[in-house]
């Protein structure tokens, strides 16, 4: 264990080390934030879209790697673990040859692989996970939908998820807690979103008459 250690803990691999040590304490940070009713995925939100061509060079960079084509903790995340992941076998394979580089130019090696990766492996995420925004409508668009209570109950402490189509008939999957006097909403209630501060919804049961004959999570 402690030659392990060592060599985790080596100069050459050391910028490895801690990108591996951030995926830990970034992914602790997110399961205890959403323990306490926050998460860091909203908090890490941004309003400038990646997703169109922009006259700033930067952001059509930034947008050319897709970030935004996946939530933003969940490209961070790939991004630090291409490059952690990525530099380990750069010093493994250079010590093997010949020996190890320095941490700067394995570093320079890791982020020039890291980046292609990324955008090919979070292009494929994007295709499958849901999204809690659409580039079609915005979050606003979504107060007065009717969804499904997919995670709950709802009620006035941490938010639980509610799944709710637009008006394209895209499906969004939403934080969301009960309004203030609303009593607890089960997994499964038909409820009506009435507000929205920030990316997360008020909800109350919906009335008989606003249900879906049919609700069906699997609906696009």
């Amino acid at each position: 264990m402690s030659a392990l250690l060592e060599h985790v803990m080596s100069p050459e691999v050391r910028p490895f080390a801690i990108a591996a040590a951030m995926i830990v304490i970034v992914g602790s940070i997110e399961v205890v934030s959403m323990l306490v009713g926050a998460s860091l995925s909203e908090m890490l939100g941004t309003n400038i879209d990646f997703a169109h061509p922009s006259d700033n060079g930067v952001i059509n960079a930034i947008s050319w790697i897709n970030v935004g084509g996946v939530p933003l903790l969940i490209f961070l995340l790939l991004l630090l673990g291409a490059f952690s992941i990525t530099g380990f076998l750069i010093q493994d394979i250079a010590r093997l040859v010949a020996g190890p580089l320095p941490a700067t130019l394995a570093s320079v090696g890791a982020i020039a692989v890291s980046i292609p990766l990324v955008r090919a492996t979070s292009r494929a995420i994007a295709r499958v996970i849901p999204k809690d925004e659409s580039y079609v409508v915005g979050l606003g668009d979504l107060v007065g939908r009717i969804g499904e209570v997919v995670i709950g109950p709802l009620d006035q402490g941490p938010p639980g998820k509610v799944s709710v189509a637009d008006i394209h008939g895209n499906r969004h999957f939403v934080w969301a807690v009960a309004a203030p006097a609303s009593a607890p909403l089960p997994q499964g209630t038909m409820v009506l979103l009435v507000d929205r501060d920030g990316t997360r919804f008020v909800a109350v049961k919906a009335d008989d008459e606003l249900k879906p004959s049919k609700p069906s999570l699997s609906s696009s």
